[in-house]
């Protein structure tokens, strides 16, 4: 099997009263954007494949549904969002939310701990009771009684994509959000809002391969305008262009 890498992955926004999605896909070292007609998951697997051997790190958005769970990590800053959502309602909803953010807070914590001492062993033992605890509250919350039912098809999803949760937690390389790919795109989403976008395919096209020369550059600590020469010398000598990896 080939060897796992971490992969954030984000749809942006569609500019207002347009048809197109600029699509991301981000490593520690690279990114990959796209320009497509939708937020579709055509386009998911267009940008990942569909021998995707990564764990794949994005938002709970449909299109990447394709994926097996066990290539998937789904995004706990996301899931803290929604969660932070039913703890504002009343009752039944109100207690899922808060102890469901409960739990988040104890994740994050065994994470920032990771973080500091790398004791993997560690994580996987801080993380099994959080496993334990959100799954009976899932499972709860996924049952047919009345007072479920605004919060009750949340905890169905996520019961269903239940690998996705953890992947962070055994896969070197992972992490429990997609903040980075959201980092990697800010740029990208606001020279697309400013610029209203191309006009063109080919246009489409050229934009896309640069802002993804662009953000690699820097992932990589590298001159765009260095690598942008090089390929231009290439280009003018008919070598090949100089690869970003």
């Amino acid at each position: 099997m080939p060897r796992r890498r971490s992969t954030s992955t984000r749809p942006a926004p569609r500019l207002r009263g347009g048809k197109r999605t600029l699509w991301g896909a981000l490593t520690s070292r690279a990114a990959v954007f796209r320009i497509a007609e939708g937020r579709h998951r055509r386009e998911a697997q267009a940008l990942l494949g569909e021998e995707f051997a990564g764990v794949a790190c994005s938002d709970r958005w449909w299109a990447d549904d394709y994926l097996d769970p066990q290539r998937r990590q789904l995004c706990w800053a996301h899931l803290v969002r929604d969660l932070t959502a039913h703890s504002e309602g009343l009752g039944a909803q109100k207690q899922f939310g808060a102890a469901g953010l409960e739990i988040s807070k104890r994740l994050f914590a065994a994470w920032g701990e990771l973080r500091e001492d790398g004791d993997r062993a560690l994580l996987m033992e801080r993380i099994a009771p959080l496993q334990e605890e959100l799954r009976a509250l899932l499972e709860e919350a996924a049952t047919n009684a009345a007072r479920n039912r605004r919060h009750r098809t949340f905890a169905k999803k996520l019961l269903k994509r239940w690998p996705a949760l953890w992947n962070f937690a055994s896969v070197p390389g992972v992490e429990p959000t997609n903040n980075h790919a959201e980092r990697g795109l800010r740029g990208a989403v606001i020279y697309r809002k400013l610029s209203l976008g191309s006009q063109s395919e080919e246009g489409e096209v050229t934009i896309a391969r640069l802002l993804s020369a662009s953000v690699t550059c820097r992932l990589q600590g590298r001159s765009l305008f260095a690598y942008l020469s090089d390929v231009l010398a290439a280009k003018i000598r008919g070598d090949p262009v100089p690869l970003l990896t």
